[in-house]
């Protein structure tokens, strides 16, 4: 339409008072090429603006996404969803702090209760294996020293039962008798720990169907004194725990003291 006019103001046509079949010849004056270059410079001023104004967008926006390098968008994206979701969100946006503190105490609780009852399953089961331990390297001890007193084989077992009722194992791994309330028991000297041999031999008295039977008489190995019958006096500390364990209280009292 511009063009169009400034033709119809700048040009007349050829044809008028000319030849019918020639053609018309445009002449671009000064004044045509500077509406030309007018339209055209503010066209393509407004392209630049417009062109800047992207390039501005875009480089604030490649700022932007460098804060996100190494950053998984799917992975925040997860992480926000189960935070909005999380109960304890929830309570907290709803101010019941100490319902949300009541809740990780409560979990703490359960794990440390888990743990400890899986710390305890282990020390039960090393116990039950020491004992096992100990059990059979006493019973070792006092096997060997019973035999050394001459004891039946058979009467072993029997030996040993005996023997968990004076002696235990200590830390170096030997036998030690103990009373009740765990001081050590002496021999017949008074000065030294009781052996286990030496507590066997004193199972004769009280126990003579353990060893092999004297020929010619109804007893092994020592003779009870004046009529058969124990005398307190003459007993020691291992043998009276035994006689107790074995007939009881009242029986041992019944014995003569001298």
């Amino acid at each position: 339409m511009l063009f169009r006019n400034i033709e119809r103001k700048y040009y007349s046509a050829a044809g008028e008072g000319g030849d019918a079949g020639g053609g018309s010849t445009l002449e671009i004056t000064p004044e045509i090429q500077a509406l030309i270059d007018a339209r055209v410079n503010e066209s393509v001023t407004g392209l630049k603006t417009k062109n800047s104004e992207l390039l501005g967008k875009l480089k604030e926006q490649g700022d932007n996404l460098k804060r996100y390098d190494g950053i998984d968008p799917d992975a925040v994206k997860t992480i926000l969803q189960r935070f909005s979701d999380d109960e304890e969100a929830k309570l907290i946006a709803a101010g019941k702090i100490d319902e949300v503190l009541d809740k990780r105490t409560e979990r703490l609780r359960a794990d440390v209760d888990k743990k400890l009852k899986s710390a305890n399953d282990r020390a039960e089961k090393a116990e039950l294996f020491s004992k096992k331990f100990s059990d059979r390297v006493l019973g070792d001890a006092i096997r060997s020293a019973a035999l050394k007193t001459g004891a039946l084989p058979g009467a072993a077992d029997d030996i040993i039962l005996r023997a968990k009722g004076v002696f235990t194992l200590s830390e170096e791994g030997e036998a030690i008798a103990v009373d009740k309330d765990g001081a050590a028991l002496l021999g017949k000297d008074g000065r030294t720990p009781l052996t286990p041999q030496e507590w066997a031999e004193s199972l004769k008295d009280i126990a003579p169907h353990l060893w092999p039977q004297a020929e010619g008489t109804g007893a092994g190995g020592h003779k009870p004194s004046s009529g058969g019958a124990l005398k307190r006096s003459e007993m020691s500390a291992s043998q009276k725990a035994e006689y107790i364990r074995a007939n009881g209280q009242q029986a041992f009292l019944k014995l003569p003291k001298e």
